[in-house]
């Protein structure tokens, strides 16, 4: 069995068996720590079997992707969520090299040691001090953007709208807005979540309110004089964060492609039909979570095996970021790291650059 089969194999045998591994993983850890039961109670031991299986799951992803770093992006996002919601990290790590070990008992030989060797790659995050990710307060668009943020998590939608509203009524660019305002509101709405500071509802509120604004700047986006090229988007099965590749569809309409945006939750054989009903030269997929990333791959593979290499596809989202090599390994044609970088590349794909 060569590397690429012992790794898919492995990522297989993870998902098949999640459960039972889960399981597994989180008697022997309160085995070896007797503390959690008195800390944590009966509910913290169904949390923390929870938690196994959303380990494993980014686990055999990372691994069928062939990617350490995913699974220790995964580990360092864990530890800041966790934390914050007073699981100190130590608790975290406990858990990660009882992981290892039950991967190495329950898979022996070499899946085992692959699956352990994928771990070992979180556990070193572990070691490495939190940082906050750096805002540019020079920006043009900062003020507008904290003023925007502020008005979203205050509830006031409406705010919000007029603000935007009233900046493109003064000349600011639209694409200055959704890259400089929109994109990075979402980013910090996730990182409020994230360090417990947001809930799920409020983060629902603000990302359905940004989208809404969005469409409300439809009269300007579409005014574009069109190209002739066609551009098809859509989030894989599973993936319900839609609001990147909308940003990314709508960058595409006011460079003139004529887009048609399916959203989240297509059906793979309604899209192969698209793709050929709108004559599309790009398909663009984003995939948010690392254990989407093999939705992605599957849908490239019957891409290819509907349409060859006559529709290039475009993917993105966070994985390809931590990752910039993964799209080649999947099979697509190329990956942007935001909407203005993904309508040049496929302009170059488009154009058989």
């Amino acid at each position: 069995m060569n590397d690429q089969d012992l790794h898919h194999a492995v990522s297989r045998t993870l998902d098949a068996r999640r459960r039972s591994l889960a399981e597994a993983l989180t008697e022997r850890h309160y085995e070896l720590r007797p503390d959690l039961a008195r800390r944590y109670g009966e509910r913290g031991r169904a949390k923390c079997l929870q938690d196994a299986e959303y380990h494993l799951s980014y686990l055999a992803d990372s691994i069928a992707g062939v990617s350490p770093s995913l699974f220790a992006d995964y580990v360092a996002w864990a530890r800041v969520m966790l934390s914050t919601r007073g699981i100190p990290t130590e608790d975290l790590a406990d858990n990660l090299r009882t992981l290892s070990e039950t991967l190495q008992r329950e898979l022996p030989g070499d899946p085992g040691r692959l699956a352990s060797e994928f771990v070992e790659a979180g556990l070193r995050v572990l070691g490495i001090e939190a940082r906050d990710e750096e805002v540019c307060r020079t920006d043009p668009l900062f003020e507008l953007g904290q003023r925007y943020l502020r008005a979203l998590l205050d509830g006031q939608r409406h705010v919000a709208s007029q603000l935007i509203r009233q900046s493109v009524e003064g000349g600011t660019s639209i694409r200055d807005i959704y890259l400089q305002v929109f994109q990075r509101s979402q980013h910090e709405i996730g990182r409020l979540w994230q360090t417990n500071q947001l809930s799920v509802a409020q983060e629902h509120y603000c990302t359905a309110a940004t989208q809404l604004i969005m469409s409300q700047l439809y009269p300007y986006i579409f005014a574009s004089e069109k190209n002739g090229r066609a551009l098809v988007a859509t989030c894989v099965s599973g993936d319900l964060h839609e609001i990147g590749v909308r940003m990314v569809s709508d960058f595409f309409e006011m460079e003139g492609w004529d887009t048609f945006y399916l959203g989240a939750n297509t059906p793979k054989p309604d899209l192969l039909r698209t793709l050929e009903q709108r004559r599309a030269d790009v398909l663009a997929v984003s995939a948010t979570m690392t254990f989407h990333v093999r939705a992605v791959t599957d849908l490239i593979d019957a891409v290819r095996a509907e349409h060859g290499d006559r529709v290039k596809v475009l993917v993105g989202g966070h994985p390809f970021n931590i990752d910039p090599d993964l799209w080649r390994r999947i099979g697509a044609d190329g990956s942007a790291a935001d909407a203005l970088e993904s309508v040049a590349l496929a302009g170059r794909l488009a154009g058989g650059g």
